[in-house]
């Protein structure tokens, strides 16, 4: 424990000089402290009441969180004036940051500089009417020349565009890097993207993906990892299933059955429950409300011309398209990379290790959503979409000073990786299984 001790603060004697060392030991679920710029924080109470949720802000528990903390707050003299009355102290003088550190926020400043931060209100409503056109058209070509085989595929194609883009947009809100500071206008659209467009829950989205961003690829941490019941990926995790004797799926052939419960079933069946599961267990009513407007309209629109059975079909195969779309792009940047337990890495070496990047192209930023920009948008959560590219050059220049590995594919590449690592994974698990618990 630091010096001091000049009174106290939720049962602990609040002092004004910690070691690192000592932060480290407040890492329990009862018991949190965190670094951000060199100063304490005990967040064991605030973590509940986080806009952020609790899990995102306590996955940083007994570390520092200041790149993190910059990572995800546009506007600091407002989050800042949250952080007064949970101050404690601060770390010694001889606790400073490292180079690696100090380059990076060099690399923050100089967006910024740059005005990268800036949105391009056009680029955003271009983005969103391309989605309401590609919504109408949907409806439209099977309206006007019925639901023969020809405009029922083109209608699916066009409504699947439709959900992937609107994830993309999404996405964008989500991460308030649309409205920048004018947070009511970016949590507004978001329930309308995600919500009345695309039929689930921001909220729940929320909580999954800032945890994700927090701790991309760590075990326990990232709920996008979290998959040993069906999947085993990285080099660590298949090695601890199969010394704890968990055999629920055969790992060895994931490669294969990934194609069968993978891409084609996570939102039709997965998503479908855990995002109502969310709304009902949070009593997230807004949430409810803007689902509810997304399937009275689709129901509305498509049972006078398809019939209730055959619009519950054409539903599912929507969701079993766009499914295949979201699956293949968000896992390419991520499944191929590291995955590993928390060891409070910089904030530059943890998303470098966990991201990379697909080839630039005209085709490859609209179908990604810019995300072939994956390690970009992790440094830079809030940084709109359109500016991902401006930065990236400067971003390979810092990796390259520091030798952290900067990766970027072709599309394909990417795609194939996917399945050559759940292949190498499955092998692991099979030979490490069968050398523990062979007779």
């Amino acid at each position: 424990m630091g010096k001091g001790g000049q009174g106290t603060q939720n049962g602990i004697s609040k002092v004004k000089d910690f070691s690192m060392e000592d932060v480290r030991h407040h890492d329990k679920r009862d018991d949190k402290w965190l670094v951000i710029q060199g100063e304490v924080y005990n967040i064991t109470d605030w973590s509940r009441r986080h806009p952020g949720g609790s899990k995102v802000i306590g996955h940083y528990a007994g570390q520092d969180a200041t790149d993190a903390f910059r990572a995800f707050h546009n506007d600091l003299s407002f989050v800042k004036k949250y952080l007064k009355p949970i101050h404690i102290g601060s770390l010694r003088e001889e606790t400073k940051e490292t180079e690696v550190e100090r380059d990076f926020r060099e690399l923050r400043a100089t967006a910024e500089k740059m005005n990268l931060f800036k949105p391009n209100a056009l680029f955003f409503v271009l983005h969103l009417g391309h989605i309401l056109l590609l919504e109408y058209m949907a409806y439209a070509v099977m309206a006007y020349f019925g639901t023969g085989w020809i405009p029922y595929i083109l209608s699916l194609v066009f409504y699947a565009t439709v959900q992937a883009q609107s994830g993309w947009l999404q996405h964008d809100f989500g991460h308030i890097s649309v409205f920048k500071n004018r947070y009511k206008l970016d949590h507004l659209m978001h329930l309308f993207t995600m919500g009345v467009t695309k039929g689930a829950s921001p909220q729940w989205w929320n909580h999954m993906h800032y945890q994700h961003h927090a701790k991309p690829n760590v075990m326990n941490k990232d709920p996008d990892v979290r998959v040993e019941e069906l999947f085993v990926v990285g080099k660590v995790m298949p090695v601890q299933v199969a010394k704890e004797r968990k055999k629920s799926m055969p790992y060895n052939w994931q490669h294969r059955y990934f194609f069968l419960i993978g891409p084609p079933l996570l939102f039709p069946v997965y998503f479908q429950y855990m995002l109502f599961r969310h709304i009902f267990t949070r009593k997230a009513w807004w949430d409810l409300l803007s689902v509810s407007l997304f399937f009275v309209k689709f129901f509305y629109l498509y049972i006078p011309m398809l019939g209730i059975g055959s619009t519950i079909i054409y539903y599912f195969i929507l969701r079993c398209l766009e499914s295949h779309w979201f699956t293949w792009v968000s896992q390419s940047n991520h499944i191929p990379m590291d995955i590993e337990e928390d060891t409070a890495k910089p904030w530059l070496a943890l998303q470098l290790h966990a991201t990379c990047n697909v080839e630039q192209s005209f085709f490859n930023d609209w179908f990604t959503g810019h995300l072939n920009f994956q390690i970009e948008h992790h440094l830079f959560p809030t940084m709109p979409r359109h500016n991902l590219h401006k930065i990236s050059a400067l971003v390979r220049s810092v990796c390259e000073k520091h030798n952290i590995s900067y990766k970027i594919k072709p599309l394909g590449t990417a795609f194939a990786d996917i399945v050559r690592t759940l292949k190498h994974s499955g092998e692991l698990w099979y030979s490490t299984y069968n050398a523990f618990h062979s007779p």
